[in-house]
């Protein structure tokens, strides 16, 4: 997505990469795929320019708790209870192409492999599945000791990472079929969402309490290694999602504050590049106190300090992170960084580029655009809002779920990633 400039600031205009209109004469050909679902047992096709919906599909056997489009635009899976419906995007046939049945509870999660060729699920039942697309059939189950709340696929496709509620991340490697590590940022508190960067480079987690986790995903000969970088609090109430951007510059989350918020990760970014050269120039005219200076998070964790000239021995449990599937206690630690993303001195967190606050109920879900231009957030105020991060402002605004929209998917990509 992406406004080519128009003098009218409240136009919104989609194009291709190259510029040229994704809207074609045949609607199916269009390149955006724009949906949303939720409690009214609806699924519905929005046009993002219009506002309009186009196509409705009735979900009769459950809620709809997530919604994901193949990378090819071709098809739309419907998480909802114990099962996965799979549509045919490009067809008028308002009944599913193919039932994923096995779960025995609901659906929290779902991905699929960057050539369609496997979904992955996860669910309150416990469990993580990997299926077969072409055939329905189950190829993988793994198994959590408590409710699975998100799974996403590493861009590897070699490894899913899923999150349940006992507060335990699982990464999963589907090569030796089983779990290299567990992450316990905060004991014993639900882990609601999980997100990768698009090009591995991170994993991010969004706890019950508003609490986000991040860690740089290293990628040694052997094994990804897993290294936290810091954390932060988003919210003060229930966080319900958490998304890095394509470019891996933003990071959104959302909240039952009614609000979604978009953050930095940019080292580049304006007020982060003027905070590090105020710390600098603070150092320079106290040198000798200058040793002294630490970060926020840093001085949470007595008698540790960092050095970054010198690599720290890499204790595992001291900070939260487990190798193998059986696991001890570890301790809560989990240090900022200096390689991290910038922090913002006063607040303690990331720098918070903007909040989407005119939802009037829980924001559930959200979407970014290829470009990470734009945001599509769901609430449980029945509508879906597309906002353009630049300023904040609502650009379209999706109106027809007569209860709350919990799940939203968007495919505007101009070729399959």
């Amino acid at each position: 997505m992406a406004d080519p400039g128009n003098s009218d600031s409240n136009s919104f205009v989609l194009t291709d990469d190259d510029g040229s209109s994704v809207f074609t004469d045949n609607p199916w050909k269009m390149s955006v795929i724009l949906c949303t679902a939720g409690y009214d047992h609806t699924i519905r096709f929005w046009e993002a320019l219009s506002g309009i919906c186009s196509r409705t599909i009735q979900h009769p056997d459950s809620q709809v708790n997530r919604l994901c489009i193949t990378p090819d635009k071709r098809y739309l899976a419907a998480a909802g209870h114990c099962n996965v419906k799979l549509y045919d995007i490009k067809s008028t046939n308002p009944n599913p192409v193919m039932n994923f049945e096995g779960h025995t509870s609901n659906v929290t999660g779902v991905a699929f492999h960057c050539e369609g060729k496997w979904m992955v699920t996860s669910s309150e039942d416990n469990t993580v599945k990997v299926w077969d697309t072409r055939t329905g059939t189950l190829q993988r189950n793994y198994a959590h000791k408590a409710p699975v709340n998100d799974v996403v696929i590493h861009p590897n496709q070699g490894e899913l990472i899923s999150g349940d509620r006992a507060g335990i991340v699982r990464i999963w490697d589907l090569g030796e079929n089983v779990c290299t590590h567990q992450l316990i940022p905060e004991d014993d508190m639900a882990v609601q969402s999980v997100s990768v960067a698009s090009d591995g480079s991170l994993l991010c987690a969004g706890n019950k309490k508003g609490n986000v986790y991040i860690w740089r995903m290293l990628q040694d000969a052997e094994m990804t290694r897993i290294v936290p970088i810091c954390t932060f609090q988003a919210h003060k109430d229930y966080l319900t999602r958490v998304l890095l951007s394509p470019d891996v510059k933003h990071l959104a989350t959302c909240s039952a504050d009614h609000t979604a918020k978009v953050w930095n990760l940019d080292l580049d970014y304006p007020p982060a590049k003027a905070a590090a050269a105020l710390t600098k120039a603070k150092a320079k005219t106290n040198p000798e106190g200058s040793d002294s200076v630490t970060s926020a998070a840093s001085s949470e964790t007595p008698g540790e300090t960092v050095d970054s000239g010198q690599e720290k021995p890499f204790d595992l449990n001291q900070f939260g992170i487990v190798s193998g599937a059986a696991a001890n206690e570890p301790q809560p630690h989990f240090p900022t960084q200096p390689d991290g993303p910038p922090m913002d001195p006063a607040q303690g967190t990331l720098f918070l580029e903007t909040t989407l606050a005119n939802h009037q109920r829980w924001v559930w879900d959200c979407a970014f655009s290829a470009d990470s231009a734009y945001l599509v957030t769901v609430s449980s105020d029945h509508y879906a809002r597309l906002w353009e991060l630049a300023s904040g402002q609502i650009i379209r605004q999706y109106s027809g779920h007569h209860r709350g929209a919990v799940c939203v998917a968007l495919n505007d990509y101009s070729e399959p990633r």
